[in-house]
């Protein structure tokens, strides 16, 4: 059951709005059944022209076959009538701008303190089931940094949708299919080998050198001693990549809880294939002439040598806006990565309403077809958004890392998770647009300056747990708070404050969790520009000994702002720390 929650302050605005458009349409100032969708209330972009902005008007007077200024004076006059607006006027051809009274905002501060962790709940999401996939690594070894920042993202947008109402399935696809897993096996068994005593030397081209496979080998020996050790590989193949993959996947696991990531389902690749789901997918395809036997295109420019003509089962990929037909299996009758995937994201489809893919950049190339898969498949009902994530460029000092001599040739997230903590990698990973580069230097991500923001947001919380302290050190006897003494410097800080809900609602729907990172940062700079003034004139301090009655005001909003933050950082799924080492 969703949690009851107040109604937002912006929210609550675009409902005044509904009625005095309703009450337009009754008297046929407009006509009835207009769509509404493209109307806003919005903070202005100027701050000097109010606190809110509705392009209404604009919106809807060219459909209604009026004047944009005409109906603005309409508007107008219905929304200077609420007890909340202070004034209302019309800029250019039709913009709406209202200012709200100060007991408004005053008010919104209050019902922050009332709702507490739930402020900025949302239920834009009420009834929408959401896979969101993440992480998916190969199961052939640690996780390293390549990793990281896809599983923020994912766990982070995972965490906002259900915060906005939705119902989350948090799922790791595990590619146990392929090639690469019997790589794995016969990695493992030279290790394996060498557990029981062999000299195996260096790790061959071709096999995973890592040292994290050492121990898998152990277990193998324990588990089997030396009944494998000079089999054909048609003995053992099977058993150890079976074994193996296991073991690579209670590693990762554990790798992902030290982010403080879990998730709801492991989809397994060599599963889905044992239980035809690809077959089903196919079927139901055919059946609808999506799939069909025909020649690819020969490849453009000189012909290989061994190129020739193949009748594949093709998906009719380019009536959902691909460049070409794809296969979906290869000449063997083996399934092609396509296929299967397909398949994995028909059978997704089948219990939730949407999907959201969380991929690497390199993937790009493969966006089109499998939108293309999950539009047929579920024939356009379910919204499927794929998130790019770009690269991290790991940085010491602005020099670049050298690599981890256990995993073999990359840099661990456990390693990294050690040196700089949870919070500082989950923050800072998203502290840039996913598909936008990245440099995560240990040096300045740790940095205490308000250039690096996670100090600056967790400094921010942590300064404001420490005025409830200040204030009965100073044995001050707090009153209620009387918010009628807050004055112009603290209603800009509330009226930032208000946003959050709407900073929630935007992000979860455009499935971007970097807007809540980029909120925290301008909240926490606000912030520390409103204590700062306490330092040129000590009468702005938020702890006055002498003034029990502003202090208990302002300390009620700095508490306010700090759940905000904590809030935020929930999401985020960072800690707030209530004090800097």
């Amino acid at each position: 059951m969703l949690k009851e929650m107040s109604v937002s302050l912006y929210t609550r605005f675009t409902a005044h709005l509904d009625t005095v458009l309703d009450i337009l349409e009754a008297d046929g100032v407009l006509p009835a059944g207009l769509n509404r969708k493209a109307v806003t209330v919005e903070p202005p972009r100027d701050a000097s022209h109010g606190d809110l902005a509705t392009n209404a008007a604009m919106v809807l007077a060219k459909p209604a076959g009026t004047n944009p200024r005409a109906l603005a004076e309409a508007i107008v006059d219905k929304l200077e009538g609420l007890t909340e607006v202070a004034r209302a006027s019309i800029a250019g051809p039709g913009f709406i701008n209202l200012t709200l009274t100060d007991v408004t905002w005053r008010s919104e501060l209050a019902v922050l303190a009332a709702e507490g962790d739930d402020y900025g709940r949302s239920t834009v999401g009420a009834g929408v089931t959401v896979n969101v996939e993440y992480v998916s690594a190969n199961p052939t070894g640690p996780m390293h940094m390549g990793h990281c920042r896809g599983a923020v993202v994912g766990d982070a947008l995972a965490t906002l949708l259900e915060y906005a109402g939705h119902k989350v399935i948090r799922e790791y696809y595990i590619n146990d299919a392929g090639g690469q897993v019997d790589v794995l096996a016969r990695s493992a068994h030279l290790r394996y080998r060498e557990a029981l005593g062999e000299d195996v030397g260096a790790v061959p081209e071709g096999l995973y050198p890592g040292d994290y496979l050492v121990p898998v080998g152990q277990a193998l020996a324990a588990e089997y001693g030396d009944r494998f050790v000079g089999a054909p590989e048609a003995d053992w193949l099977v058993t150890f990549r079976s074994f193996a993959v296991a073991k690579m996947m209670d590693m990762i696991r554990a790798d992902l809880a030290l982010l403080g990531i879990h998730h709801d389902i492991f989809a397994s690749e060599a599963e889905l294939q044992a239980a035809g789901k690809p077959d089903e997918a196919e079927a139901w395809l055919r059946a609808q002439d999506l799939v069909y036997d025909g020649v690819l295109e020969a490849p453009k420019g000189e012909l290989p040598d061994d190129w020739e003509p193949v009748v594949l089962p093709l998906f009719r990929s380019t009536k959902f806006g691909d460049d070409q037909d794809r296969p979906i299996k290869k000449s063997n009758g083996s399934w092609t990565y396509f296929g299967a995937d397909m398949a994995y994201h028909y059978q997704k489809a089948q219990s939730a309403d949407q999907l959201i893919d969380i991929w690497g950049a390199d993937h790009a190339g493969t966006v089109k077809r499998i939108q293309a898969a999950v539009a047929a498949l579920t024939e356009g009902k379910a919204r499927f958004d794929v998130k790019l994530i770009q690269m991290v460029r790991l940085l010491r000092d602005g020099e670049p890392v050298k690599m981890s001599k256990r995993a073999g040739n990359f840099v661990t997230l456990a390693d990294v998770v050690g040196e700089v903590g949870k919070d500082v990698v989950r923050f800072t990973m998203l502290t840039r647009k996913a598909d936008a580069q990245m440099d995560f230097d240990f040096a300045k991500v740790v940095e205490a300056s308000k250039d690096n923001p996670v100090f600056y947001v967790q400094y921010a919380h942590a300064r404001i747990s420490s005025l409830g302290r200040k204030a009965e050190e100073a044995g001050i006897v707090l009153p209620a708070p009387d918010l009628s003494l807050l004055g112009t410097a603290e209603l800009g800080l509330i009226k930032l404050a208000a946003q959050f809900p709407r900073v929630v609602e935007g992000a979860a729907l455009t499935r971007e969790p970097h807007r809540v990172a980029f909120y925290l940062n301008d909240l926490a700079s606000a912030f520390h520009g409103w204590w700062n003034m306490g330092n040129d004139d000590p009468r702005a301090r938020v702890i006055l000994a002498d003034d029990p009655a502003l202090t208990a005001s302002r300390l009620f909003l700095a508490q306010g702002i700090g759940q905000i933050i904590r809030n935020g950082l929930a999401l985020m799924g960072v800690t707030a720390l209530t004090e800097l080492n």
